[in-house]
């Protein structure tokens, strides 16, 4: 019985140390963000490269509370963000892999807290690079944070946390859709 025990309590030993790794979930277009690309002057653009910058604050993966948030696009945040700017271009009917107008990127910073009692908060930014035959129209910043309500609870604040990453992703594209330098560089 007492091996038995030792055996039960190296096990979860084992199993609480390793942490647990989750998967952001996949982006879901924001309707908002997809007007403001539709209501946009008539353009066309295609989506290239994004890359992940190495400030301490661009988490890859996201610690939340000692589990792993990772990204569902080959383990690479700067991924998500090209892949959410594709979904949003195509449902605005402005996404075209054979046009002049290119948006790339640096993801800088991206990272999660659910640390706090009641309240998580998140940050993103990311340099945008809009270019048109290959000359530069638009490289600008954007920044945003984000709150929501959370709990001292992991089982709730880990969870919420994670369902709150794409609303992040969702409140910088909405930044970068309302500049209108940004626009006018993709006409």
């Amino acid at each position: 019985m007492n091996k038995l025990m030792r055996m039960l309590a190296a096990a979860a030993l084992v199993v609480l140390a390793s942490g647990c790794s989750m998967m952001a979930p996949q982006y879901s277009a924001s309707l908002t963000n997809v007007q403001m690309l539709k209501d946009a002057s008539a353009f066309s653009a295609k989506v290239g490269e994004f890359s992940s910058g190495k400030d301490p604050a661009n988490a890859n993966p996201i610690s939340i509370r000692g589990s792993s948030l990772n990204s569902p696009y080959a383990s690479s945040y700067a991924l998500y963000l090209a892949e959410a700017i594709k979904q949003e271009l195509s449902l605005a009917g402005k996404l075209s892999p054979v046009a002049e107008v290119e948006i790339s990127g640096v993801l800088q910073k991206n990272d999660l807290d659910a640390s706090g009692f009641s309240k998580g908060t998140g940050i993103m930014e990311a340099r945008f690079v809009v270019k048109k035959s290959g000359q530069i129209r638009y490289d600008q910043v954007k920044l945003v944070n984000s709150e929501w309500e959370s709990s001292f609870a992991g089982a709730i604040a880990i969870p919420k946390a994670q369902q709150e990453y794409p609303v992040l992703v969702q409140k910088l594209l909405a930044a970068l859709y309302g500049d209108a330098a940004f626009i006018k560089a993709l006409q």
